[in-house]
Order: C-alpha cells, then structure tokens, then sequence
C-alpha cells in the first residue's frame, strides 16, 4: 500500500459520490478477508488503515512474555513496548503483523469483496436518492421492451413501466419521452429499481399540481379525481376564495391549462366539476352536462334516483355507461339514472326516497327574479351551496348574516320570502313508514385503489358508515322478473356493470352490452398458423388488445416469429382493434 492508495480513494469518491468511510471500511474488509484466507489459524484479527500512509495495518493478538517461544502468539516486551509503551509481561496486546506476499486466491478475494462493497453502497445512493420521488413525477427514455414491460433510461437508474401500469392503446417506440408516476422504488442485489405508472391517478394530480398554480399554492384544492385510463377522468376541485373560481383556474385560458394536460395523457378526456358538501348539487356538477329533471335520495342507504328527460339519457350515461359510473364513485353514492317515460313506479312509491324540494334551477330563478334579490344575492348562496328554501330558513336570519355581502335587514327578507314559499307548497300526507330494503350483497372483488383519489379533508370528515374511500358504487334496484327494463346503474365493481340503457339506445339487450365487453381472442387472427397463435399464447399474449400495442421486438424474441411475421401481426391487431371500437 502506498500513498496513491488515497488519491484512488479520493478519486472514486468524486466520481461515484461514495462516502471515504465507506471506501475505507470496504478497503479494510477486503485485507481482513486476504489475510483469513491466507493464514486460517488465526483466530483473532484486526485492520487498521494509516491515513498517512495509506495502508491496511492487520493487528494480532499476543501475550507478552520474556522469552518467546511460538512467535505467533507470544512477543517479547522489548518488541512490545515499541508499540505500547505501557506492556508487562503477562498482557495479551494487539500487534502490528507485517504482512507477506498473501497470494493471487487472496487478491482475486479481496478485489471481489472491495467490488462487492462499491455496488452495494452505489444501490443504497440511488436508493436514497429516488425514494424521496416517491409519489412524484419523472421523466425518461424507453431504452427496451421485456415481456411486456418497458425499461425506462432514468439517468442514473432504470425504471419498469409494468404492462399492468401502461394504459390500454398506448404504444412506445425505443427513444420515446415518457413521463411518469414513480409507484415505488426497491432494492434489489443487482441495482435500484425504480416502479413507474401511466395508470394511477397521482399522474393527474400531480400533472394539474404543475400546470396550474392555484393547486400548487393551495388556492384551490383537488377534492377527488377517478379515472378510467385512456377513456376519461373526473377530478372536482373547490376553493375558499370568492375571487378565485375554482374550474377556471384549472381550465385556464382558452383551455391552454387543461389542454397541455390532455396532450400528455395522449387525448384522454378531463371534466373538471365543481366540489359541493351537499350530494345534490355535487352530483348534477357531476353529470354535466347533462340536465336533470328531478332527484330522490335515500340517505340512510346512500342512494339516488336521477330523473332526467329521456333525450337526455345518452348523455347522462355516457358511452357503456362511463359517465354515470365515474360520477358514482367521485360522488360516493349509489345512483340509478332513469328516463321521466320510466319514472312513474318510483315516484308514486311512498317513503322510498327522500325527495328534494324544489330543482336547484327553480330556486335560483325564483330569486334572480324577485325584486330585492337579483343576481349577486343569488351569486352569494351558490358560492355558499344554499340551493333550497328550506336550507334558507333552516340557518335563519343570524346563519345568514354570517355570509359575506348579506345584512341584516336582507338576511330577514330572504328568511321571510323562502319561509313563504314554503307555506305555499301543497302538503303532502306522511306515508306509512316501511322497513328499509336489505341491500344487495357486495361483490368482494377488489376496487383499483390507483384509479381514485381522496383529499386528506375529506378522509378526515367522512363518515364511519360510508363505502370505503371513493369505492362508491351504483346498485340496481330491485324489479320484477315481468319488467322488460331495468334502469342503468353504476355498480361497485365498475367491470362488472351491464347497462340495459346505452347511449345510443335505451332499450339494447343484455346478450349485446355482454357481447361489447368481452375481449378478442387471438384466434381472431387471420392466415396466421396455429404454430404462432400457440407460440403467442405460450409468451403470454392472451387477447388482441395486447398484440396491438406490443412492439415489434416483443414479437421477434419469440423464436417461431421473424420480423415481416411480427409486423403483419401487429398490423392486423391494430386494424381489428379499430373495427372493435368502432362497433
């Protein structure tokens, strides 16, 4: 060992941003081991580096005696007290042993062990370094494609985008930017692996935390988000500030805002609603733009059914019923959505729901037109979610006065006129109160929890009877065998729905909707031999969805596939997948 020992340590320090003790305990470890190798018999043994130096000193232990007679174990005081000036006869001291020529076995050992110290301290580096990205965005280059997965060029470490973590249709090629949601990051034997995903919705709230200022600085705040990967998300946001409104922040001007985001996540749809502590306005910012008649809630069992008009159910629904089922699940509530043609039987079914008063849209326009109210009281009571006159009289003249912009003498006004209004309303004769219905039995399948989001006030408030954290689910209520139609719901289980009311037409058959669902098999395949279609599935290929967003190279890795093969392949996959969608 010499000097140049500490210029090599200092080298690799700056090159590889390893601590020096950490060199140096690796250093150390790798003599300790040449030396155990080389010279098994000693049973205790020590290493010391000399910073001046530059070298692993090995101590040994010996007894001190006056004269000597096995120089392995024993030394004489003489040669002990150069060392420790302090030894008698009769102590066992630690004693620099000069070291031989320790052999190639030992140095070939050594030089592993000094190896095997470096990576491990390199992986705990990056380790360190990506764990607090954790639940942040970042970006890379598609370096290769494994079984589905793309490794992902991060800089300093690789990153797996697994195939259940892409989102359905979306293809990469070698060299592709990719950005993405860091999912975890682990240690393995080998290096730091990094987890990223296309999928989850932190890449939304995130995406919306960097293009719009107002989240990031906490003006306004994300409420909840669900999302259906490469088909459309809902995401409800509120703000405190009356001079801030919270969907235009997010959509910013002429949609630039919004816009930027939609281009990342390669055209996915984003409707941006309004968040409201009452399930009724929440729910018709929900469905928008859709416009609804009438609504019945059932809150002891968390339940609504939506009446609309019937030239409005296509766009209440939405395509195979992602409309309804995504506000299902941001709303936290069942919810059946039925045509005002289909409506009577559960209107005229007393006490089964809790029906609201007056429509959001009567109480608005029965105040902008009377005269001493107008539009900016109106303006207020929104900002404030008092949609009914019931809500009005139930705060009385002093909860009204607590709103900004509304004074005693209109606080009375306003209480006087909606109680009224009240007083004008037909009473209707209590009905005789009936046990509430045993709910259907859940299906214990798991939610997805990466595809909903929960603001942390809202986890705080919740109640301890609601559905797991935005796992809220729309049930079919229950009907008669005799019923030619059932109403559209949104069910727990948003796979597991089959709506009897389409967007296109609200009478299909349940044999189509089941026919739509099902996914195509690879032997949709044509003039492909079955030999391939074998070796396909042996590989993992199960549908043509997969082939259709499979790269060329996932294809020729498989021994019985050549490039043209592969291409074709593909090709056709993409070309079926397009006369599927367009069904």
């Amino acid at each position: 060992m010499t000097v140049e020992v500490i210029h090599i340590l200092d080298q690799l320090c700056r090159e590889k941003g390893i601590d020096r003790d950490v060199l140096i305990d690796a250093l150390k470890s790798a003599v300790e081991a040449a030396v155990r190798k080389k010279l098994p018999d000693i049973e205790t043994l020590q290493s010391r580096f000399n910073e001046e130096t530059g070298e692993v000193e090995i101590l040994t232990e010996r007894t001190v005696v006056a004269k000597v007679t096995d120089p392995e174990t024993e030394i004489t005081k003489k040669q002990a007290v150069k060392q420790i000036p302090d030894a008698e006869i009769g102590d066992v001291v630690l004693v620099k042993r000069e070291l031989e020529d320790l052999g190639r076995i030992a140095a070939q050992l050594a030089k592993q062990v000094i190896l095997q110290k470096v990576r491990e301290a390199e992986i705990e580096i990056l380790y360190n370094e990506f764990i607090d990205k954790k639940g942040d965005l970042i970006n890379g280059l598609v370096q290769r494609f494994e079984h589905g997965d793309i490794v992902v060029d991060l800089g300093k470490a690789e990153g797996i985008l697994p195939r259940r973590e892409q989102v359905f249709r979306e293809s990469f090629n070698r060299g592709d930017r990719v950005r993405a949601y860091v999912l975890d990051v682990r240690k393995t034997a080998k290096n730091t692996l990094v987890i990223l995903s296309r999928t989850h919705v932190g890449l939304i709230k995130r995406l919306f935390e960097l293009e719009v200022p107002e989240i990031s600085e906490g003006m306004v705040e994300i409420m909840g988000i669900v999302r259906e990967p490469n088909g459309r998300t809902k995401i409800a946001v509120r703000t405190n500030d009356r001079d801030i409104d919270a969907v235009g922040a997010c959509v910013g001007m002429r949609g630039m805002r919004v816009q930027s985001i939609v281009q990342e996540l390669r055209g996915e749809k984003i409707d941006i609603v309004e968040f409201s502590e009452d399930p009724e306005v929440f729910i018709r910012n929900a469905l928008s733009p859709a416009k609804i008649s009438r609504i019945l809630m059932n809150k002891d069992e968390k339940q609504m059914t939506i009446i609309v008009a019937d030239d409005q159910m296509s766009l209440a629904i939405g395509k195979k019923g992602q409309n309804v089922r995504l506000a299902a699940k941001l709303v936290k509530w069942k919810i059946d959505i039925k045509g005002e043609s289909e409506s009577g039987g559960v209107l005229e079914t007393p006490g089964l729901f809790q029906t609201s008063d007056t429509p959001r849209e009567d109480f608005f326009d029965i105040l902008k037109n009377t005269k001493g109210f107008g539009e900016k009281i109106v303006s207020i009571l929104f900002n404030d979610n008092i949609v009914s006159f019931d809500e009005v009289v139930k705060r009385g003249v002093a909860g009204m006065q607590e709103l900004p912009g509304i004074g005693p003498k209109k606080a009375e006004s306003l209480v006087e006129f909606s109680q009224e209004h009240i007083d004008k309303r037909v009473p209707v004769a209590p009905a005789p109160k009936k046990p509430a219905p045993t709910p259907p039995p859940v299906d214990a399948q798991e939610e997805n929890n990466t595809l909903i989001y929960t603001s942390p006030s809202l986890k705080k408030t919740a109640l301890d009877t609601t559905a797991p954290e935005f796992q809220a689910d729309a049930a079919e209520p229950g009907t008669s065998e005799g019923e030619e139609e059932e109403p559209v719901a949104a069910t727990e289980d948003a796979d597991a729905v089959t709506e009897d009311v389409s967007a296109e037409d609200a009478g299909g058959g349940e044999d189509e909707e089941e026919e739509e669902e099902q996914e195509l098999g690879l032997e949709a395949l044509a003039g492909v031999a079955p030999s391939i279609i074998d070796a396909l599935a042996s590989n993992g290929f199960q549908t043509i969805a997969e082939l259709s967003v499979s790269a060329v190279e996932e294809l020729t890795a498989i021994d019985a596939i050549e490039e043209e093969t592969a291409q074709a392949i593909i090709t056709q996959a993409k070309l079926l997948m397009e006369k599927y969608e367009n069904v």
